[in-house]
């Protein structure tokens, strides 16, 4: 708003100078890219990820399988901290000495962590696990996967706003250096002779 109201006042002001018009214009464009080039930036940015991402969650839905084991003992009193991707942060684990099954038929006995508070042998939990029974994180959900791909649209967005926006004052501060340096000519060339008599000053 400030740059098209920059303009209108510019428009036929006398003391208009050059860079005054140029600076106005400067903002105007950087304000339009920013409104027209950043969301599409940001659009690109999570429709790449999107399809990325749900390409990943159907590649890990294929690869992980979810088996039931059977708690054989328990390794720790305490619970361990929940795990980050289940969809509430009150889950305490458990890690425990299990029994399982492996998609291929695979017996399988290992330390593991157990979606159980308090586990006794004998309790049943799921584990994700690859078709020969080795142990896999949970995978990926769709959701989620949505989710990261708007954030990450939206950081893009911001980014490409940011980027526009000081390459805007990048160039500003040169127009502004480049115009004190002809101030500091024109002083350096009549302040030596200024206020004496006959110098025109």
């Amino acid at each position: 708003m400030r740059a098209i109201i920059g303009l209108w006042r510019w428009r036929r002001n006398p003391l208009r100078r050059t860079t005054d018009l140029v600076e106005a214009w400067l903002a105007l464009a950087t304000l339009l890219l920013i409104l027209v080039a950043a969301p599409s930036a940001g659009a690109a940015v999570g429709v790449s990820m999107q399809g990325t991402l749900q390409k990943a969650v159907r590649d890990q839905r294929k690869d992980r399988h979810p088996v039931a084991a059977v708690v054989v003992r328990r390794l720790s009193r305490g619970p361990l901290a929940p795990d980050p991707e289940t969809p509430s942060g009150r889950d305490a684990h458990s890690r425990v000495v299990a029994d399982w099954t492996a998609p291929d038929g695979t017996p399988r006995h290992g330390t593991v962590i157990a979606d159980l508070k308090t586990p006794v042998p004998g309790d049943r939990f799921w584990l994700w696990t690859d078709r020969h029974g080795r142990i896999m994180g949970r995978p990926l959900d769709s959701a989620t996967a949505t989710t990261h791909s708007a954030l990450a649209g939206f950081g893009a967005a911001v980014l490409a706003a940011g980027l526009l926006e000081s390459a805007r004052r990048l160039v500003l501060w040169h127009m502004v250096r480049r115009r004190h340096a002809g101030w500091d000519r024109a002083w350096a060339k009549a302040g030596p002779d200024w206020g004496k008599a006959d110098t025109g000053s």
